[in-house]
């Protein structure tokens, strides 16, 4: 099975800044990484750092790249369905069809809660399934392509998992991911849970850090337990900005 290595790159903080992300996906591209995975976010924990915008950041890296798959993680319950489907079907078309959507319930409540939406999980969960079938419908009036769209999902909850099954890739994510590596049998449950609910091919996607002199052997378990996608976090994961511009540029695993 073919693995394919992203760089992830956060929206916050010393990273937001839609020139410094198109920067760093440049570099992604030319050290040979296969995809760049935006976070998306219009608040964040610490107030007092810039947020930017995954959806311009995307834009302006499908335009400065030819190669590599722009990952555009989209907090979806909080978004407009029209103006999500009209921006990826821009995204796409302006990149040569290199985009890929990534939907999620997000994980801050204040990001509902300060903007007047509800926060429940419930409405969440509800409010992401009627956008996705409501922009598959969009695209299919408008006569464009619909981009592979991944749906991430805290495990072992299944619902999130059980979303992603129904389109073309799964995030799983687990508690304490940042602090810990994550166990091979977890994800290992993830992966087959997805694939015994889903009618076709899916990709499995974890985010992790990983050094760069060990980390074929830290990936290999993952991919024998179905790994297709390893995005390579940046950010506070590693350090400042000058760490992943360093860690991009010794390139994806071998």
């Amino acid at each position: 099975m073919v693995i394919r290595y992203a760089v992830g790159l956060p929206t916050v903080g010393q990273f937001g800044d839609v020139r410094f992300l198109t920067d760093l996906a440049v570099a992604a591209e030319q050290h040979g990484w296969d995809g760049v995975h935006l976070w998306d976010h219009v608040l964040y924990h610490d107030r007092d750092w810039p947020v930017t915008s995954a959806t311009v950041a995307a834009s302006a890296i499908a335009a400065k790249t030819s190669r590599v798959r722009i990952i555009l993680t989209v907090t979806l319950p909080r978004r407009q369905a029209q103006d999500v489907a009209q921006d990826a079907a821009a995204i796409n078309e302006l990149s040569g069809g290199r985009l890929t959507l990534l939907t999620i319930l997000g994980s801050m409540d204040e990001e509902y809660s300060e903007f007047g939406l509800d926060p429940s999980l419930r409405a969440r969960g509800r409010a992401l399934d009627e956008r996705l079938e409501k922009m598959g419908r969009l695209w299919s009036q408008w006569n464009v392509p619909r981009p592979p769209i991944w749906c991430g999902g805290l495990w072992p909850n299944r619902a999130g998992l059980r979303r992603a099954a129904r389109f073309d890739g799964a995030m799983p994510i687990f508690e304490d991911q940042r602090e810990r590596k994550v166990a091979v049998g977890d994800f290992a449950a993830a992966a087959d849970f997805v694939r015994g609910q889903a009618s076709g091919p899916v990709d499995m996607v974890l985010e992790g850090a990983t050094s760069p002199a060990s980390a074929v052997s830290q990936i290999e378990p993952y991919a024998a337990a179905g790994l297709t996608w390893w995005v390579e976090a940046l950010g506070w994961w590693r350090g400042d900005r000058n760490a992943a511009a360093e860690r991009i540029a010794l390139g994806r695993p071998a």
